[in-house]
C-alpha cells in the first residue's frame, strides 16, 4: 500500500484566516458618502433660486436689434458663431425672423455669446465674429448686419476645420455684403471685440438665469422664457406670431 505524498506549502508558517471586513466597511462608507454628495447636489440645484431675467439688461446688451419698438412680441436670440446648431438655426429661421421683423410682427434682439471660442481653430472666432457684427451694427444699416450675420455663420469653422477667417478676411466678407469703409476698418482692427465679449458675458448671465443654471445655444427667449422647437424648422416663428407661446 503506497503512502500519500504530503502536501508542501510554499509558506509553511501560513495560517489561513478570515478576511477582515474593515476594508469592505470603508468602501461601503465611501460609496454612501459619494451618493450622499450627488443627491445633495441635485437637491441643492433643484432648490436653488435664480434671479429673474432683466429685460433692460437684455435690451442694453443686444449686439443688434431688428424691428420696431411697437412690435407686439420681442424675442431674444442667443447664438455663438462657433456653435454648429446655431448655424443650423440661422439657416432655418434667419429669413423668417428678418421678414417678421420687417413686417412689424416681431422685434428681435440678437445676443452673440463667445463661450465657444476655444472650439474654433483660432480660439477666437466667436469673439471676433461678435465684434464684426457689432461694427456693422454701429456703422451700417439693418440689411448689412443681417447679411454679415448670415455670412459669418456660413463661413464658420466646422469640427474638423484647420483654420477660420482672420479679421482681414472678415472685413473683406463684410465688403461683399455692402458694408461701408468705416465698418470694414472697424472689423479689420478688431476694434469692438472686447466690448462684444463683455456684452456677451452679460447676456450669457441672463440666459443662465432663465435656464436655471444652464447655458446652451441657440436659445430663444420670449418674456424671459425659453421657446421650444426652434431647431425643427421655422414654424415656431409663425406659431409665435399667430398667438401661440411656442413654449
Amino acid at each position: 500500500m503506497s503512502k500519500k505524498t504530503p502536501v508542501t506549502r510554499e509558506n509553511p508558517d501560513y495560517q489561513p484566516r478570515a478576511t477582515s471586513s474593515r476594508s469592505a466597511y470603508v468602501l461601503i462608507g465611501v460609496g454612501v458618502a459619494v451618493i450622499a454628495l450627488i443627491v445633495g447636489g441635485l437637491v441643492w440645484n433643484a432648490n436653488k433660486e435664480y434671479p429673474d431675467v432683466e429685460d433692460a439688461v437684455l435690451a442694453e446688451n443686444a449686439a443688434f436689434i431688428v424691428g420696431e419698438r411697437t412690435a407686439p412680441i420681442t424675442v431674444d436670440v442667443f447664438e455663438d458663431f462657433t456653435c454648429p446648431h446655431c448655424r443650423e438655426f440661422e439657416e432655418q429661421s434667419g429669413h423668417a425672423l428678418s421678414a417678421a421683423a420687417q413686417a412689424g410682427e416681431l422685434r428681435v434682439r440678437y445676443h452673440l455669446l463667445t463661450f465657444m471660442d476655444d472650439q474654433s481653430p483660432s480660439d477666437s472666432y466667436s469673439s471676433r465674429g461678435a465684434g464684426a457684427v457689432l461694427c456693422a451694427a454701429r456703422h451700417d444699416d439693418r440689411q448689412v448686419f443681417t447679411r454679415l450675420h448670415a455670412a459669418l455663420f456660413a463661413q464658420a469653422p466646422g469640427p474638423d476645420s484647420n483654420g477660420d477667417l482672420t479679421n482681414a478676411q472678415m472685413a473683406e466678407l463684410a465688403g461683399t455684403v455692402g458694408a461701408d469703409q468705416q465698418t470694414r476698418d472697424c472689423i479689420a482692427e478688431g476694434a469692438l471685440v472686447s466690448q462684444a465679449q463683455e456684452m456677451g458675458r452679460t447676456s450669457q448671465q441672463q440666459l443662465y438665469n432663465s435656464n436655471k443654471g444652464r447655458v446652451a445655444t441657440p436659445t430663444v427667449l420670449v418674456a424671459g422664457e425659453p421657446v421650444s422647437g426652434i431647431l425643427d424648422g421655422d414654424g415656431w416663428v409663425a406659431t409665435l406670431i399667430a398667438g401661440g407661446t411656442g413654449k
